[in-house]
């Protein structure tokens, strides 16, 4: 059973949305990106708004998939937008933005552990960073 949630609405003027919800992990970051394949291989579409209203947790994997999809549309000139992240998955991409993890982690395990440990603190209320 995954515990990643995926609604694809239809698309209208070359936007596509996607909701997510859940946990985007090692476990299901795959189910994401064979949903995201068709929309990814449409030319009409040229940007891809990602609702993560819904979306708990975010590893690297997830992160992942999310910069997978915005590497296909913008190398047609399209765009990936994000919206409605909770407070934990915001702080993930901004840390993301302004190192990126090839740089700070030495294996996936350990940028993991550390997203982990980082969305727990945001949820919890004990973010001093």
């Amino acid at each position: 059973m995954s515990l990643l949630r995926i609604d694809i609405a239809p698309p209208a003027n070359g936007v596509q949305r996607v909701a997510i919800g859940g946990r985007l992990d090692t476990h299901s970051y795959a189910e994401l990106d064979q949903a995201l394949a068709p929309v990814l291989a449409n030319d009409a579409i040229t940007s891809l708004v990602l609702d993560l209203a819904g979306l708990d947790y975010i590893s690297s994997a997830g992160i992942r998939s999310v910069f997978k999809a915005r590497k296909a549309l913008s190398a047609r000139v399209g765009k990936v937008l994000v919206v409605n992240p909770q407070p934990q998955i915001q702080k993930v991409f901004d840390m993301v933005k302004a190192v990126p993890l090839g740089e700070i982690f030495t294996s996936v395990a350990e940028a993991d552990a550390y997203l982990d440990a980082m969305q727990r603190k945001v949820v919890e209320g004990d973010d001093e960073d």
